[in-house]
């Protein structure tokens, strides 16, 4: 009997040990975004985990993650487009699960995007067009 309540234990502890990222740090984070010298510009977002998310700089947004890269596409009267790439890499977190979690937990983190951090602070470049003149048009 007291040797099935240790069995119980210790498969419940992994089982919540899994996908330890996961539960510590979730699948979304929030990512900022700006455009220096061209606030107002009108950015879209694009990743297979993303999907399409337009925002309007500077501003923040909470992003699914993943492992590809977040596309950036920035557009704004009288400026170049700026383009750019919001870079994901690997959480910290996701390296407990080789300890803690075994390839159960990594795969969970892995499967969830949890495993995946995105670079919390973004610029993206826009070069002004010499001799423009806004109209003054919302696009």
């Amino acid at each position: 009997m007291f040797k099935a309540v240790q069995i119980t234990l210790a498969v419940a502890a992994f089982t919540a040990l899994s996908g330890c990222a996961t539960i510590v740090k979730g699948t979304t984070q929030s990512v900022a975004l700006d455009t220096p010298g061209a606030s107002g510009a009108k950015c879209t977002l694009t990743s297979s985990s993303v999907g399409s998310v337009t925002l309007v700089t500077p501003a923040s947004v909470v992003l699914q993650k993943g492992s590809e890269s977040v596309r950036v596409t920035c557009k704004k009267e009288c400026f170049d487009d700026g383009v750019g790439l919001i870079a994901s890499g690997t959480e910290v977190m996701a390296a407990g699960n080789i300890l803690l979690g075994g390839p159960l937990g990594l795969g969970v983190d892995a499967v969830s995007g949890a495993m995946n951090k995105y670079n919390e602070q973004n610029q993206i470049t826009m070069v002004p067009i010499k001799g423009c003149k806004a109209s003054g048009r919302v696009s």
